[in-house]
């Protein structure tokens, strides 16, 4: 008599909410509508129930787990982590993206979106209509943030110009505006920036000033390893005093 195997045992699947709590501990600034938000953009797509609940899977959850380190670690935009994954990035990944069909490989757009938000490099420029369009921010919230000095824009032939960094600030403050805080809120980030920039200078003034290229060279790359040290100092220290509101 053949022995019948078991059935096969089906894979438990997790809450919006349970996936929350799940990745809060690597990911603090995690939230529920940052994972509906994600799948908005087609980098997500969990099973709905017939009451219309998502469901995640394990695989699901791996995913997610790729895309926020890749936003928190490497900075990079939607666009490029959409190209990661479809090129097998994420070796847990469920189901690939399709890739964006400009050309441009996943390897170079991660490098080119480094050097755009490094301190030397410059990236591309976008007009005012173009930020607006690709962030969905109001006109009077960009104009807010120019009249704060948080974003200053360049002009040229006649147009204000607005480069990669700026057009993210923009996209970061849009979505704070989605509390409640707008460009004169954001003067004590403007004015730490600034003293963290100035901190930054004077340590490395000496060598920055250098006549030597080599020596330069180096003092550039020791610069960018302190901002990245100091954002992450900062992140620290907020998350710390976070807690003790909620604990």
């Amino acid at each position: 008599m053949a022995v019948q195997e078991p059935p096969p045992v089906r894979e438990k699947a997790m809450t919006i909410g349970a996936v929350c709590k799940a990745l809060a501990q690597e990911f603090p600034d995690i939230s529920i509508s940052k994972i509906r938000y994600l799948e908005d953009q087609k980098l997500l797509a969990p099973r709905r129930t017939a009451g219309g609940y998502r469901l995640y899977t394990s695989t699901d959850v791996a995913r997610l787990r790729t895309i926020l380190r890749l936003q928190r670690d490497e900075f990079l935009p939607l666009r490029v982590i959409r190209q990661e994954l479809a090129a097998g990035r994420a070796a847990e990944a469920s189901a690939e993206v399709p890739a964006a069909d400009d050309g441009v490989s996943p390897e170079a757009a991660r490098r080119a979106t480094k050097r755009r938000h490094s301190i030397t490099g410059g990236g591309a420029q976008y007009t005012l209509e173009e930020v607006l369009e690709e962030t969905r921010a109001e006109p009077r919230l960009v104009a807010e943030l120019e009249e704060y000095g948080v974003i200053r824009g360049e002009v040229r032939s006649g147009v204000k110009l607005f480069d990669e960094t700026e057009r993210e600030i923009v996209r970061a403050v849009t979505e704070l505006a989605r509390y409640g805080v707008g460009g004169r809120n954001l003067r004590a980030f403007r004015t730490s920036a600034d003293r963290e920039a100035a901190l930054l200078q004077q340590i490395l003034a000496p060598a920055l000033r250098s006549r030597n290229a080599e020596r330069r060279k180096e003092a550039v790359e020791a610069l960018e390893n302190l901002a990245a040290v100091t954002t992450h100092l900062k992140h620290l220290l907020l998350i710390r005093d976070l807690r003790k509101i909620v604990g």
